[in-house]
């Protein structure tokens, strides 16, 4: 750095990320604008040494920058902090990738709260951003806290990583499937409380029954990945209250109406809601093969033609009559969650619609 009373060169082997020398810095930069208010670069030196900032981690377009602000901390005999210039946040923008801005989504945190993510989610995704090998070692330590990975300068990206709103909502899937009932019902709530106000009443007036319906599906090594924010508790367990079930899903044109009136009818007959998982799938067989559809889907794919359809299409016949829609957790938990009386109410109700 040239200085007034002769030239010092300061190497920044130590302030800099690789092994970078600066050049002399001949330029007489202003220093307070002419109304006073001071520049940037003057502010940067005073604010931080007053504030007692030992680090600096920001954007390599700062670079240039750098011998400015080192001159100013020796002149004015401050202790300069460590700068660590990093490679610039990028998305794409059409088939090119750009600057990840302020004003674009997911530059402010705002964006994941309003979205319904967990802070948890946020903390892993940035991680993967920050060093390459997070997702390997994420993959051999399921469960560790994201706080004992040992994070590395040197695994950072120096060409700009990407970031990818349908990666972070992969990552959030895994998050909140690994969470127990009890943390999900948290997350959700406090989520609701501030964006969906008579779901969040719903959910409060019966804790025990809520962490039920979160309950499905959740730990062993293949959990349930229904939900990827907490925006979508409100349509995820909906149904499982009378307030918010509402028929969504029609049935498909190629089934009768007339059949799958029947078919509901005779499940409705023989349902046994005290039967174990087994004894009631059973149950759902032996409906198929009174009504003319096949029982066993080995059979059923290879002779379709003989059947008016499979057991599995009985099962979905039950479940948008049950749930609303043709995709939901599992029927056998979900029935026994309602209980018997509104299980019972809504497959009559359907009968009643379908005819």
């Amino acid at each position: 750095l040239a200085s007034g009373d002769g030239e010092k060169k300061i190497k920044a082997n130590d302030l800099v990320r690789g092994n970078l020398e600066l050049d002399e810095n001949d330029e007489d930069f202003v220093l307070l604008k002419s109304d006073g208010i001071p520049t940037y670069h003057f502010a940067h030196a005073v604010d931080d040494h007053l504030m007692g900032t030992t680090h600096v981690v920001r954007g390599e377009e700062w670079l240039p920058s750098l011998p400015k602000h080192l001159q100013l901390f020796y002149y004015l005999g401050f202790k300069a902090p460590k700068y660590l210039h990093i490679s610039q946040l990028m998305k794409m923008d059409g088939d090119s990738k750009k600057k990840l801005s302020k004003r674009d989504r997911g530059a402010a945190l705002s964006d994941y709260r309003v979205e319904g993510y967990p802070p948890k989610t946020v903390m892993e995704y940035v991680m993967t951003l920050l060093n390459s090998n997070f997702e390997d070692w994420r993959r051999a330590n399921p469960d560790a806290p994201w706080q004992d990975f040992e994070f590395s300068v040197k695994k950072m990206s120096v060409s700009g990583c990407l970031f990818d709103l349908d990666k972070l909502a992969d990552v959030s899937k895994n998050v909140i499937s690994r969470m127990t009932a009890a943390e999900v019902y948290d997350g959700a709530l406090d989520w609701a409380n501030d964006y969906a106000p008579e779901f969040a009443a719903l959910l409060m007036r019966d804790r025990a029954y809520a962490e039920s319906i979160f309950a499905i599906g959740r730990g062993g090594k293949k959990p349930r990945k229904d939900i990827t924010v907490w925006r979508d508790v409100p349509s995820y367990a909906g149904f499982f209250y009378d307030e918010f079930f509402k028929i969504e899903d029609e049935y498909p044109e190629n089934f009768a109406k007339s059949d799958i009136a029947d078919v509901l009818e005779d499940y409705l007959s023989a349902y046994n809601h005290t039967a174990e998982r087994d004894a009631w799938f059973d149950g759902v067989k032996d409906c198929a093969s009174r009504r003319g559809f096949c029982p066993d889907m080995k059979e059923y794919k290879t002779n379709p033609d003989e059947y008016k359809g499979s057991v599995a299409d009985v099962s979905m016949f039950v479940r948008v009559a049950v749930t609303g829609k043709m995709n939901s957790p599992d029927l056998y938990d979900v029935m026994h969650i309602l209980g018997e009386q509104r299980s019972r109410a809504r497959i009559a109700d359907m009968i009643e619609r379908l005819k």
